[in-house]
């Protein structure tokens, strides 16, 4: 795999500048919520490390797709949840502190979790001449998730007054490597919807309304508030897509994998269009029922 494969220098780029501020503006007392809540955490990190991956799995065996598609599926179910997932955490009225933790430490253990989760349910569907490089993937989280995450804490620190610039300019560098991304794919007709067919299509929007709804239920059936069920959930919806993106270009080195690794790159550069509007769903429930009492 070349290290100057422009989708991997972009990809790379971006998830380090996202993570990078991220870690702006997060300290340390964040993961103190870790040991206060145990029991929604537990819970979360069951939904993250076991549901979501196999919900994934059965949608690709379930339903007729492209398995490019269903190989995407598992790639986003097996990475940690995004960091916008604290954002919409915070718009829906859910547990932020929760949240973060969740994103902080599923994050940190996707160092272990997230070659795992592909080598036990990724490889064997994913042809020929194609395998889960795991010393690749755990470089990549090193490198481009863990590393500037802790620098962008540091940086934070040291500049706390301009906490939110930083992380505002590198949320930008971050959006402009995705437009590269999505241009340098379009240009070489791995974002054409009309290879993957309408059910290619729908089984990424069904697979983000799916992990929603199963996190809510799941946290529901367990007793937990409604902060935390929010939390819980959005964070289930919202994958960090950014990392899926650079493990695929691990999985398959430059030029391989055919039709598989550009559905795996479709799979990942739209769901994060879709993604959003998905985690939107709960705040107009509760609004369209605030007019239904009225």
């Amino acid at each position: 795999m070349s290290v100057l494969d422009p989708e991997r220098l972009l990809a790379a780029a971006q998830l380090g500048l996202a993570m990078f501020g991220m870690g702006a503006v997060l300290t340390l007392r964040e993961f103190v919520v870790v040991f206060r809540a145990p029991r929604a955490l537990a819970i979360g990190l069951a939904i993250q490390l076991a549901l979501i991956p196999c919900l994934a799995w059965g949608l690709g065996r379930a339903l007729a797709i492209p398995a490019g598609v269903a190989a995407g599926l598992v790639l986003l179910a097996a990475v940690p949840g995004g960091t916008l997932s604290n954002v919409f955490t915070y718009l829906l009225g859910g547990n932020v502190a929760l949240s973060i933790s969740l994103t902080g430490v599923t994050t940190v253990g996707a160092l272990v979790t997230t070659p795992a989760v592909l080598d036990l349910l990724l490889e064997p569907g994913i042809g020929d001449g194609a395998s889960v490089a795991v010393g690749h993937v755990t470089r990549d989280i090193v490198y481009a998730l863990l590393l500037p995450l802790a620098a962008g804490m540091v940086t934070g620190a040291r500049f706390e007054a301009y906490r939110e610039t930083i992380a505002r300019w590198a949320v930008r560098g971050s959006l402009v490597c995705i437009l590269g991304l999505a241009v340098l794919g379009g240009s070489e007709g791995k974002l054409d919807p009309r290879a993957y067919g309408v059910w290619g299509i729908g089984a990424v929007a069904l697979f983000a309304v799916a992990a929603q709804g199963a996190a809510a239920l799941t946290t529901r059936a367990g007793g937990l508030p409604r902060g935390d069920v929010l939390a819980i959930a959005t964070e289930a919806t919202i994958r960090n897509s950014n990392l899926a993106l650079l493990v695929q270009t691990s999985v398959f080195p430059a030029g391989a994998g055919g039709a598989i690794a550009d559905g795996m790159f479709f799979v990942a550069l739209l769901y994060g269009g879709v993604a959003l509007p998905v985690a939107c769903l709960p705040l107009a429930w509760d609004r369209l029922s605030v007019r239904t009492r009225r």
